[in-house]
This record gives structure tokens, sequence and C-alpha cells, in this order.
């Protein structure tokens, strides 16, 4: 199953950058033997849509607000169990959402992916500029890296028992 591991955000705006700063650990922590598209965008909606045609799964990595979680906390969602409205970089205000891109893009043909996992990082709201993360955020970094590597060879364990089913 061809994957991409998508890190969203803005690099030069603190926490949101969490993300970009998660595909480079996975960058560093990537077995040779997996083979897995990886980028760092600040997109979302259609453009997101767009680079993720021709892959059959997607992890995607984005900071969300959350005031009532713990900084740093991290939550695994189906794209399909989020809400379906405009904001942060799975959607864009001045776009449409990623689950109405996506579906657009089927409908108009795109080989999209079938599973679309999303691993959220809490943090809080940003309104200075910088490249480094809070600290309760960066401490996250490697245990969502973690999850992503582990979420990663799941599907390839499966998908090898699906191309092997009999053994």
């Amino acid at each position: 199953m061809k994957t991409i591991i998508v890190g969203l955000g803005n690099p030069i705006l603190g926490d949101d950058g969490v993300g970009w700063k998660v595909v480079e650990e996975l960058t560093r922590q990537m077995p040779t033997d997996l083979s897995v598209g990886l980028e760092c965008l600040s997109v979302g909606g259609i453009g997101l849509m767009e680079h993720l045609i021709g892959y059959d799964r997607a992890i995607i990595i984005d900071a969300f607000i959350a005031d009532k979680e713990d900084l740093g906390s991290i939550l695994i969602q189906k794209l399909d169990n989020l809400p379906n409205y405009s904001a942060f970089h799975i959607s864009s205000a001045h776009d449409t959402s990623l689950q109405n891109a996506i579906e657009l893009g089927k409908r108009m043909g795109a080989q999209l992916p079938v599973d679309v996992t999303v691993i959220g990082i809490a943090i809080q709201r940003i309104s200075e500029f910088g490249e480094n993360l809070s600290p309760p955020v960066a401490e996250c970094v490697p245990q969502a890296a973690h999850i992503a590597l582990n979420l990663l060879k799941e599907n390839v364990t499966n998908s090898r028992e699906e191309s092997h089913p009999h053994g």
C-alpha cells in the first residue's frame, strides 16, 4: 500500500510547526526498508488533496488548538471521524475542507487515499513568530514520530498478509 506522511503547519509560527518537526524526526528514524513519501506542507483543502494523489494511504500530522487538552497531547483520528469544517491546515477558510477536497478529487477521477489518519498535537493559540517549539510540544515530537512509524509498520504488515493470504 503506497503511503505518504505529511507534516502540516507553518515552521515559523512556533508550535504550529510541530507537524514539520515530527516529519524531520521521522526522516532520521525511518527504516531504510520502508518506502513512504514524506512531505512538509503549509497548505490545506484542495492544495493538500493534490499532494495525496497517487497514494493509497495518508498519515497527516498537524497541530490543533485545544484549550481543554494538555499542551502536547496527541490525538489520533481517522479523517472520516473529524468534523468537516474549514479550520487549521486540514482545511482552509479560503478553500474547502480536506474531506470535501478528497471527495471532489475522487469524482474527478484522481486516485486518492482510502485511509487517512490524522495525528493531532495540542497547542495553544499562536501570536508570535519563532522557529522553536515550546518545551511541552517539543517533548511530544519523538512520541508522535513513534506513533506514525507504528501506524506505518502496521500497514506494511497488513499489506504483506493481504498479498500472501495463505502464508
